[in-house]
């Protein structure tokens, strides 16, 4: 299948699958510090993913009409060197004994800009490699080898955490980081430094951010999807707040075990990727991600099952994988459709517009999140994440979105 997709593209493809799979491992990483290392339990996986994705709250618009504006390769390469050097102070502090938890978020909110920085760039980069008709086919090329790597990251992060100390595991991420920088480096396309919608105005960045805005939110399916993807991010962000401390203290797996049912989400969105093209042809690309997002709500239950049974580990397997699932039967569908009906000089916007009030989402409802589950339960937390899985199926369901189809 490779093969019919051009060269550039598949640098490109290369790039974003193997720093994936170590982000994953990151990302792994980040939690087990947090509860194992500094104790800070779900108030803390709060705060963490606070500081992942505040950058994109406080400064996602303004950076995707920059963005907009010059040619996209360059940024992607200068941001996969700033994230790889800022891995490296992690065991830097750890091993001067400097490493808390302010630390640790400043850290994180640094990162989660320059990840910000590449995800526009790289995202509005794929319109410019492949022609319309074929992004969701790439898109859901992307997800499923970026799927293996959320399957095999998690799996041998588990691993390495049992015998190397979590501030050394991230140094793998950074050499992932490392690669893509040269892999985009090696493809060429031409591409404006400006887009075209800017080229003939002078540089207004007020007015470029309000026409990204105006776009995503007045073009009628596009509106409906961005908001209630906006709600869907509400219920991940419950799931990002509470399912480490879940997994690991309230059911009781070790960081090994932990590692192995994470994997369970890569296997999914793996599967999911692979059937997400056949589930558009039969059902539509709106109704695809409708049916993704049920699958999501369904494995949150399946996940509360696991504190009364015998078995924990392979019940948090499938619930995990469940979800994993979902998302990867829904994320090429979203993603083509987005690039499809939107013009090349407004990618940028279109998707820091929507990730920067996914993030918001994100930013709230963590912290709110972790302080729930610590007042009350983890078990509360993840039966509110689910009912708000539910409401964006619903929501999809009764707007136009539903209809949806791209021409393939």
């Amino acid at each position: 299948m490779s093969a019919q997709l051009p060269r550039a593209f598949r640098w490109f493809w290369a790039g974003e699958t193997v720093s994936g799979f170590g982000s994953w491992i990151t990302i792994l990483t980040l939690q087990v510090i947090v509860v194992d290392y500094l104790h800070a339990g779900t108030v803390g996986l709060g705060w963490m993913n606070v500081a992942r994705w505040l950058p994109y709250l406080l400064l996602g618009l303004v950076l995707g009409a920059l963005i907009d504006r010059v040619r996209r390769r360059p940024v992607m390469i200068a941001s996969d060197l700033v994230r790889a050097l800022l891995l490296c102070a992690i065991p830097v502090l750890w091993y001067l004994d400097l490493l808390n938890l302010s630390a640790l978020l400043l850290l994180a909110a640094v990162l989660g800009t320059a990840t910000l920085i590449n995800d526009s760039a790289s995202q509005a980069f794929v319109p410019r490699l492949i022609p319309t008709r074929r992004l969701q086919s790439a898109h859901a090329r992307i997800d499923g080898t970026n799927a293996v790597a959320e399957t095999a990251g998690p799996a041998i992060g588990g691993a390495l955490l049992a015998v190397v100390a979590a501030p050394f595991a991230v140094l793998v991420n950074v050499g992932t980081f490392l690669f893509s920088a040269v892999v985009v480096s090696l493809i060429h396309v031409e591409e404006p430094s400006r887009s075209r919608a800017e080229e003939s105005a002078e540089p207004n960045l007020r007015r470029e951010i309000g026409a990204g805005l105006k776009w995503v939110y007045s073009t009628p399916s596009l509106r409906d999807l961005a908001v209630w993807t906006h709600v869907w991010f509400a219920a991940q962000a419950i799931l990002a707040a509470v399912t480490a401390d879940f997994f690991l203290n309230d059911v009781g797996v070790d960081t090994f075990w932990f590692g192995i049912v994470m994997a369970g989400s890569g296997i999914g969105g793996m599967i999911g990727a692979l059937s997400s093209r056949a589930a558009g042809k039969r059902l539509g690309n709106g109704r695809a991600v409708i049916l993704a997002h049920v699958c999501s709500a369904c494995g949150v239950l399946v996940l509360l099952a696991a504190t009364v049974s015998a078995v924990a580990v392979p019940v948090l397997f499938i619930g995990v994988f469940l979800h994993g699932f979902g998302i990867g039967v829904s994320n090429s569908h979203e993603m083509a459709y987005r690039q499809s009906i939107t013009p090349d000089g407004f990618q940028a916007r279109t998707n820091t517009t929507m990730r920067s009030t996914n993030r918001a989402v994100v930013v709230i409802v963590s912290p709110l999140a972790g302080a729930l589950a610590a007042a009350t339960s983890s078990e509360l937390a993840l039966i509110i994440a689910a009912g708000i899985f539910t409401l964006a199926a619903v929501g999809l369901w009764f707007s136009p979105f539903r209809t949806v189809r791209i021409a393939t």
